[in-house]
């Protein structure tokens, strides 16, 4: 089993709404038996709430679902469990190495590092701009082309 996980500051922004639409474009794939997501937040503000409304009004808009899902903080074992570790921008790149173990078996990458026009680049944060469309489409180009690039690595047909 592939394991994903998608991590912004508050985790109920950006990474549920990465992890919705990866898994939306993971199961058109077929592939729901070999890969698995998860979204995470490298605060703990939000622990326990359901998405930001603004996100979950973009996933309904475009059909995507984003029951049973509630924000989590980063552990230290997200690093051993997960084989791919996609954050947001460079401040969450930089508050996941508080969690960095020794051993990791992970890089991080951030999400716009596989959408070559916004190279790396940062999703912007919609709980403070309120552009929930504008980081929507970001997430699902980045979505579609990290899914590109797992099926490659992992031999996924």
């Amino acid at each position: 089993m592939v394991k994903v996980l998608f991590v912004c500051l508050g985790n109920i922004c950006r990474s549920p709404m990465a992890e919705a639409v990866f898994r939306s474009q993971v199961n058109e794939a077929g592939l729901a038996d070999r890969i698995e997501v998860d979204s995470a937040g490298t605060g703990d503000w939000h622990i326990g709430k359901p998405p930001h409304e603004g996100t979950r009004q973009i996933l309904k808009q475009y059909g995507i679902d984003d029951a049973g899902m509630f924000a989590r903080q980063v552990s230290k074992n997200d690093f051993q469990d997960f084989q791919y570790i996609i954050a947001m921008d460079d401040m969450n790149v930089k508050d996941l190495a508080q969690w960095f173990p020794e051993d990791r078996k992970v890089e991080v990458k951030k999400m716009l590092d596989f959408v070559p026009k916004h190279a790396g680049g940062n999703v912007p944060d919609p709980y403070y701009t309120g552009n929930f469309q504008e980081v929507y489409e970001m997430i699902d180009e980045g979505c579609q082309r990290l899914l590109q690039v797992i099926r490659e690595e992992q031999g996924l047909n």
